[in-house]
């Protein structure tokens, strides 16, 4: 945490969800959630609510680099929480705009398609990922159908599965990877590759029909345990008990016709 802040200060580089479940909207509620002043560059406006994506609009590279730019030439940054970026050549300045800066304790989650709708990627943005932005982080975050396209392998069926892909992001030259395992049949599982060790996160199946942005919240969580100065391991604990009880808490909520968010404030409820 910085020596002049109260509180933790962290900055979301994301797209703009409207519904307010995730993207931007998401994180600032999670970073709220913890305690923590929250910023956000934005790099695409969508459509969407809660049945889906329509449109996405990308904000220019050299925009978004900008605004990047603009908070660290200001503001101490505690930790980054990056999540959608649409193009290759977003993803790229938004790299060298951190390695400029010198961020610290970035969690990169590698937003590639919408669950429900749009594609939200261009076809070099995976490779740019990888490249650029992984070797910066301090974990990525991919769930299993993005960390099937960055490594160019079928998609996870188990954790040994899981475990092999998380290994090859770290060859590839992420300093860490978690495989966030919800969509998998059971008790969700996350796998962890870190400093050579495979560990497996064992959770709770919350029965909900609101798990929009449950992604974007899990990252964002994770970097906001990691500018309180948990250890990598503690921040993933951390981050998943804090969204177990955001999904029981937010599973009777009716927003929309379609999947609504977890409640991100629960823990503010009296």
């Amino acid at each position: 945490m910085s020596a002049a802040a109260l509180r933790p200060i962290l900055l979301s580089i994301a797209g703009s969800d409207p519904s307010g479940g995730a993207g931007v909207q998401g994180d600032l509620k999670t970073f709220a959630a913890f305690g923590a002043y929250g910023m956000a560059a934005i790099t695409a406006l969508t459509v969407q609510n809660t049945r889906g994506v329509s449109k996405v609009a990308p904000a220019t590279a050299a925009l978004v680099s900008a605004q990047i730019d603009a908070i660290f030439d200001d503001i101490a940054v505690d930790a980054v929480k990056i999540g959608m970026l649409a193009r290759a050549s977003t993803a790229r300045t938004v790299a060298a705009s951190l390695k400029r800066a010198g961020a610290q304790s970035i969690v990169l989650d590698p937003v590639l398609r919408a669950t429900r709708g749009a594609d939200l990627s261009d076809a070099g943005l995976p490779k740019a990922i990888l490249t650029h932005l992984a070797p910066l982080a301090r974990l990525i975050t991919p769930n299993l159908a993005e960390a099937a396209i960055l490594t160019g392998t079928p998609r996870a069926q188990n954790a040994d599965d899981m475990g092999a892909q998380a290994r090859a992001l770290v060859e590839a030259g992420a300093k860490a990877a978690l495989i966030k395992g919800g969509h998998l049949d059971g008790a969700p599982i996350d796998v962890l590759y870190a400093e050579g060790v495979t560990r497996v996160f064992h959770g709770e199946r919350v029965e909900t029909p609101n798990t929009h942005g449950t992604g974007c919240a899990l990252s964002s969580a994770i970097a906001c345990l990691l500018a309180q100065g948990l250890n990598l391991e503690a921040a993933i604990e951390g981050a998943k008990s804090w969204l177990t009880r955001a999904l029981a808490a937010g599973a009777k909520m009716r927003l929309g016709a379609g999947a609504g968010p977890p409640d991100h404030l629960w823990s503010g409820k009296p």
